[in-house]
């Protein structure tokens, strides 16, 4: 497992505590998970996606990853409604390890209310409690 201070926490992503990252791409919003959680999870064999056009309020389980030693849920860190998966997760889920701020995205997201993304964390507020949970 990598140490806190290795870990790639990209300062343009904002941070939800359950360890998604958002990335604001004009109208909507890229999701995955963070660099801390996939080195925590390990390797990764599965990804349990939603559909395209399913819609979700901020905080509940909208998927599953899959590792070597555990399942985890996937929670969606703002609400809204689903407009693009990473079809290439299922061939290869490896990529949430590999690249996780880039071609290990999970969702794009047509937030509904774009206040909940001042509601996430920079990432020193995130670095801040990743300290705490150590």
């Amino acid at each position: 497992m990598k140490e806190l201070g290795e870990l790639n926490l990209p300062d343009d992503l904002r941070y939800a505590e359950d360890h998604e990252w958002v990335r604001l791409a004009g109208d909507k919003v890229v999701v995955g998970v963070s660099d801390y959680a996939q080195d925590r999870l390990g390797d990764i064999t599965y990804v349990e996606i939603p559909q395209v056009g399913d819609a979700f309020k901020k905080g509940e389980s909208c998927g599953t990853l899959e590792s070597v030693k555990a399942v985890a849920d996937l929670f969606i860190p703002l609400s809204g409604e689903i407009l693009a998966v990473n079809d290439a997760l299922a061939e290869s889920p490896g990529l949430v390890n590999e690249d996780p701020y880039g071609e290990g995205w999970i969702l794009e997201v047509k937030p509904l209310n774009a206040a909940e993304l001042d509601e996430l964390m920079d990432s020193d507020a995130y670095l801040l409690m990743l300290e705490r949970l150590e």
